[in-house]
């Protein structure tokens, strides 16, 4: 018998997963990651991240190699909880220096502030000479890169920026190391760039956050689920430098994802049409949980933020937003978008 489209030979329907970075904010994806492993009725095939949502992508490879769902499960709680332990995703490790100045709040840290202002006037060259980074400590003794690669099942896509030619570089799971991701998660004004094959590269955000065509590709699985944490639309005007800031960079990481998106709905309009189609071109069907709304409750600065407590927070709203938008839209998986492009770009 026949398999339906977009369906297993288990019955399960299979999904392709692009996740975007943004920080400690990926305790976001971690929740929604999380609860589609619990629920059970998905099967990935296929996941592309950038930055933090890169590191969520080989972390899920990782676990469920060894132990199917609930290997996954469990290595996105252990490496979610030794960041908090190690510190931040920015590089940064917590200090008795922080700790005195917790009445203020993170987004008043003085260390925090030191760290934004330097970074305005000096590059990771400068301010560290020696390129020592607590990210990739954590990554290189948190992540068994000899099981991601060994995870067949799962197709993995992870981008960085090419700082020579500004072109997207997409690096697939059976290639990956520690160098590709921590190239994926490069902001240029804290980490001296990585090279790969001499070439050196920053984070993948600018180009591809998360890139969405290997989906296309180099997938089968017509339907693609975003998981959105950088909101596209905010009601309030920027006033304060740092709040400019912060906006101009939302804007800027989510540039690349709302280009590919008008290209996927210039193609559904020309299968819906018609003018292409089988066997040549199959329909992308589009879907998101859009956690920008609820995690608007966190600042900008609190991508910086890995106290336990607020990655807990962020990973309950994460399983709580998959559930909802699960519940609500299984049925459409493999049959129609919930997804309406054009309301997100226009």
């Amino acid at each position: 018998m026949a398999r339906k489209p977009g369906v297993d030979w288990n019955g399960k329907k299979k999904i392709g997963l692009a996740l975007q970075g943004g920080g400690a904010h990926g305790a976001f994806t971690w929740g929604v990651l999380d609860h589609i492993l619990e629920d059970g009725r998905l099967d990935v095939e296929a996941i592309s991240g950038a930055s933090a949502g890169a590191m969520n992508a080989v972390v899920y490879a990782e676990g469920y190699l060894g132990g199917g769902r609930e290997g996954a499960r469990k290595r996105l709680a252990d490496f979610w909880k030794a960041v908090s332990d190690e510190g931040s995703l920015s590089g940064g490790h917590s200090t008795a220096f922080d700790n005195m100045f917790k009445p203020f709040g993170f987004d008043k840290s003085p260390a925090l502030w030191w760290m934004d202002t330097m970074t305005h006037y000096a590059s990771p060259y400068e301010l560290n000479p020696l390129n020592l980074n607590p990210l990739r400590d954590l990554l290189s003794k948190t992540i068994d890169f000899d099981k991601v690669r060994a995870c067949v099942d799962i197709q993995l896509f992870i981008s960085a920026t090419n700082v020579h030619t500004g072109k997207i570089a997409v690096f697939e799971r059976d290639k990956l190391t520690v160098d590709h991701v921590m190239a994926s998660a490069c902001l240029p004004m804290v980490f001296q760039a990585v090279e790969i094959d001499g070439v050196p590269h920053w984070d993948g955000g600018y180009m591809g956050n998360p890139a969405l065509w290997p989906l296309y590709y180099k997938s089968a699985c017509a339907d693609t689920l975003i998981v959105q944490i950088n909101p596209i639309e905010r009601d309030e005007t920027p006033k304060t430098a740092s709040d400019i800031q912060n906006r101009l960079n939302e804007i800027t990481f989510n540039g690349a994802l709302l280009g590919e998106l008008r290209a996927v709905a210039f193609v559904q309009k020309l299968i819906d049409q018609k003018k292409i189609g089988p066997p040549d071109y199959v329909r992308p069907l589009m879907h998101r949980v859009d956690g920008a709304a609820k995690m608007a409750q966190f600042s900008a600065a609190s991508k910086m933020d890995a106290s336990w407590d607020t990655l807990i927070a962020m990973r309950d709203i994460g399983k709580s937003t998959a559930k909802a938008w699960l519940d609500a839209h299984y049925d459409d998986i493999g049959v129609r978008d919930t997804m309406d492009l054009r309301a997100a770009f226009e």
